[in-house]
This record gives structure tokens, C-alpha cells and sequence, in this order.
């Protein structure tokens, strides 16, 4: 988002396994000690904000950019509409799988969690494809936080937890042309090396 905004910033690398989310910097950002969050030094009334959630900071930086939220109440609406979808549905859903897939979940014998979040994920991508259907974007030809939220999340389910075969993201032709034109985005290839490893 920051990327696409052109905003200045300062990216600052989070590292969970010396677990710098749980120090009182981080923590005086955001209190969950999850990633990301973002403090604005130039807020409102040009007093600093940190902010945390991803949802809360995309609309934060659409509002202070004028990007990426339309401005007719009805389209705007819609949208946030899809971002809190992202925030509610695809995140946790997608996460749970990479949970019992990828990660600690593997040895556990009873694969029903698994198989839930399989098929929760497989919903999802299904309510996601038939959305695109005709559409670059969720809104149609506008680019929006609702993307910028989704993709990121598509592509981790691929490409970080593997389970692109699992998913059969190949059963959602739009979903994955919309993934496809997301990461081509100019602003998203710079994003992807941002902090450099």
C-alpha cells in the first residue's frame, strides 16, 4: 500500500524468531504483538498515530492518500465491505491452513482441522472467483484496499504455505488471472523486497 501510495516511509524488519514483536517498542505500537503496524508521524492534527491491524491501516492510508477507497458512499461502502471480508474470512481461514499444513499442525494425527480450513478456504476462493468473474479487480476496473488485502493473502496460500495443490486453486481461473495481474503491479514487485532479506 505504502508503495503504491508513494507515501514516504521507513520499513522496519520484525524478526519472530529473536521475537521482537513482544518488546516494549513494538508493543507501544500494537499491544497484540502481531504484525504489521505502523506509527504516522505526521497524523492527525500532525500528531503521531500508530496503528495496527492491516485492515484499520489500509483504510488509514487510502484516507490520507485519496487512493484506492472511491469516494461515492455506495462504491466505498462496497469496498470496505470486501476489505472486512479479507480481515474476516480469507486471513484467518488461509492461516489456518498454512497452520495445519505447513507448520505445527502437520503431526497432528486428527486431520479434521485441516480438512475444515481446506474446505472454509475452498469457499472462500469460490465467493473470490465468482466475484472476478468479468472483473480485473473486486470493484470492477478499480484497484482498491479490497485487492491490495486479498492478494497478498492468495499468494501467501500458494507460494509461502505450498498449498496451491491442497486448495485446487486451480479450480478458480479469476482468482488466480486477478493474482496473476496483482503481482505484476509495479508497486507490488518493489513491496515484495521491502526490507531486503
Amino acid at each position: 500500500m505504502l508503495e503504491e501510495t508513494g507515501l514516504p516511509y521507513e520499513a522496519h524488519l520484525v524478526r519472530f524468531e529473536s521475537k521482537d514483536q513482544y518488546t516494549p517498542e513494538f508493543a507501544s505500537l500494537n499491544p497484540y504483538n502481531k504484525i504489521p503496524a505502523i506509527i504516522d508521524p505526521h497524523g492527525p492534527d500532525s500528531q503521531p498515530l500508530p496503528l495496527f491491524e492491516s485492515g484499520a491501516i489500509l483504510l488509514y492510508l487510502a484516507e490520507k492518500s485519496g487512493r484506492f477507497l472511491p469516494k461515492d458512499a455506495a462504491r466505498r461502502y462496497e469496498t470496505i465491505q470486501w476489505l472486512m471480508f479479507q480481515v474476516g474470512g480469507v486471513g484467518p481461514m488461509f492461516g489456518q491452513v498454512g497452520y495445519f499444513y505447513k507448520f505445527e499442525g502437520r503431526g497432528y494425527e486428527d486431520k479434521r482441522p485441516l480438512e475444515h480450513y481446506v474446505n472454509e478456504t475452498r469457499r472462500i476462493l469460490g465467493v473470490l472467483d465468482r466475484r472476478l468473474e468479468n472483473r480485473t479487480w473486486m470493484m470492477g476496473d478499480d484497484y482498491t484496499v479490497a485487492d491490495i488485502a486479498i492478494f497478498p493473502m492468495v499468494r501467501n496460500l500458494i507460494g509461502h504455505y505450498k498449498a496451491g495443490g491442497l486448495v485446487g486453486i486451480g479450480d478458480f481461473p479469476n482468482v488466480t488471472t486477478a493474482l496473476a495481474t496483482f503481482k505484476a503491479r509495479p508497486a507490488v514487485i518493489r513491496g515484495l523486497g521491502i526490507p531486503p532479506n
